[in-house]
């Protein structure tokens, strides 16, 4: 299917608009294009979104939550079909190369991490920078595009990306971005493309509603030296406590909720780092006994002994 039928012509006449609004970092590298795809074709993926209940709706502590995704689009009927193959084309990696100046872009074929993401009431994201190489193949990932597929939404709900300068800091810059039907985002993923979104919060009459939308991510081979960064995974900054709770304030119900929310969210964070770690130590610790260990661990010994009494 050709690219024309599925994009929006006038994203791609307006490569070298889209390109210079890209590459201000404000907080860092990004451009939003509204109309993304073909309006039919937008509402072929919306109407094809998978029900909450078919994706994987674990979180990283590896319990139930209020985020479901689907990496493996390609099964969820013929508009992602299409999709699947329009990300993977070269004419459509070369168009999103020339608005962020990226050559020889890389799709990723596992959507690992990526998918359709749908995000109920009560869900939140805090601020983080991305895994930087890609698990299986250690590509550097490069550019995240979002797609949203939100008729009705309005930024006071809470879920509306949020591009930081660094979440860490008193001074923090927000570019608030509200996640409408056939919206897309494109940014680059550095070491400080902080971003994230509020906890959503419905109006009781809308909460029907979720956030949805496809995250595509993109990777290269290598990149620039003053670019890259040791491999990590995922590096989230917990959310400060809100304004309004400070000395003489007197906490309701909802505080209290959000509150407990809060410390539930740096206990997960917390356990994530501590398995992180002791997964870490126990292969050092294997590493360490495949060295010492054995005819080479003997041979390391002997050595050791001849070198002090050479010493001595």
């Amino acid at each position: 299917m050709e690219m024309s039928s599925l994009i929006n012509p006038d994203v791609i006449a307006k490569q070298d608009d889209l390109a210079a609004r890209f590459h201000p970092r404000a907080p860092f590298r990004h451009v939003v294009i509204d109309d993304f795809f073909d309006v039919d074709y937008a509402t072929r993926v919306l109407a094809q979104f998978p029900p909450f209940e078919h994706g994987n709706a674990r979180n990283e502590a590896g319990e139930l939550g209020n985020k479901s995704t689907v990496e493996k689009i390609r099964g969820l009927g013929n508009a992602y079909a299409a999709l699947d193959d329009l990300v993977q084309s070269r004419e459509f990696l070369d168009l999103v190369g020339k608005v962020t100046g990226i050559d020889d872009l890389l799709y990723d074929p596992w959507y690992f991490g990526g998918g359709t993401h749908e995000n109920r009431h009560g869900q939140d994201l805090d601020a983080h920078v991305d895994f930087n190489r890609h698990p299986a193949n250690r590509w550097h990932r490069r550019l995240n595009l979002i797609v949203y597929l939100n008729h009705d939404w309005d930024d006071a709900w809470g879920g509306s990306l949020q591009l930081h300068s660094d979440p860490r800091s008193a001074d923090d810059r927000i570019i608030t971005i509200t996640p409408k039907f056939n919206r897309a985002v494109i940014f680059e993923t550095t070491e400080t493309s902080w971003h994230g979104f509020p906890r959503i919060a419905l109006p009781e009459d809308k909460r029907m509603l979720t956030r949805k939308s496809v995250a595509l991510y993109f990777y290269t081979r290598d990149r620039p030296v003053e670019e890259t960064a040791g491999t990590h995974s995922t590096i989230y900054v917990d959310a400060p406590l809100p304004e309004r709770i400070a000395c003489g304030y007197t906490l309701d119900a909802a505080d209290v909720d959000e509150l407990r929310v809060l410390v539930a969210r740096r206990d997960q964070h917390n356990l994530r780092l501590y398995r992180d770690l002791a997964a870490m130590t126990a292969q050092f610790e294997r590493a360490q006994a495949a060295l010492y260990g054995g005819r080479l661990g003997r041979l390391r010994h002997l050595a050791r002994v001849a070198l002090r009494r050479w010493r001595g």
